[in-house]
């Protein structure tokens, strides 16, 4: 499997001629869900889900399919009647040739006054990928790659320190990263790499990892 990191918290999977893509919201590529033959999107917040990315990739191919939750579903299945697929937690479904599982259900706690949002997390193949979206969901299940949320207004490093602990993956890719300036990346690297137990990567948007 490759793994491609797009902008911010998207990331495209690509296995035997086929891709997959996560979550290409507002802060990643404009052209980040082109050309993936299955979208899986997270929750609604315009940094994971951007409805013309969305309608872009699906125009460009009329067999590309979008796996997501309710509030999502919503916005677009009457323009993608078919084509459009509402999961929660407990799913299951293949897309693009991969095995997907469904996890979590509800977004992190930003601020107890703002109320939470529905969120999934999506297990890839077994256990091959784990993205959660905006969530430090932890399945039940071994993880190999962890794409992890690293900075975000709902978290803090010692709870991204023991997300990474608590999943206890092979490895850990940094997402969620668009409000990390490069100034602090070190920090966050030595910090996250030293304590988390596991090994902590980052990729550069436009970078691929084969797993």
């Amino acid at each position: 499997m490759k793994l491609t990191k797009k902008s911010h918290s998207c990331v495209r999977l690509e296995k035997d001629g086929r891709a997959l893509v996560l979550d290409p919201g507002g802060f990643s590529e404009e052209d980040a869900a082109v050309g993936a033959e299955a979208i899986l999107v997270t929750h609604e917040h315009p940094d994971h889900f951007d409805e013309r990315r969305l309608r872009a990739a699906m125009e460009a191919d009329p067999a590309a399919e979008i796996w997501t939750l309710r509030s999502v579903a919503e916005q677009l299945s009457a323009a993608f009647p078919g084509r459009v697929h509402t999961v929660g937690h407990g799913d299951t479904f293949t897309a693009a040739g991969f095995d997907v599982q469904v996890h979590g259900e509800l977004h992190a706690v930003i601020h107890p006054d703002i109320p939470r949002i529905t969120n999934v997390g999506y297990l890839v193949d077994g256990g091959s990928v784990f993205h959660p979206g905006d969530a430090l969901t932890v399945p039940d299940h071994p993880v190999r790659t962890l794409m992890l949320p690293v900075m975000a207004p709902w978290n803090k490093i010692s709870e991204v320190i023991d997300y990474v602990r608590e999943v206890a993956p092979q490895r850990a890719f940094d997402i969620h990263d668009a409000l990390l300036t490069d100034l602090a990346r070190p920090i966050y690297d030595r910090q996250i790499g030293a304590l988390g137990g596991a090994e902590h990567l980052r990729l550069a948007p436009g970078s691929s990892a084969d797993l």
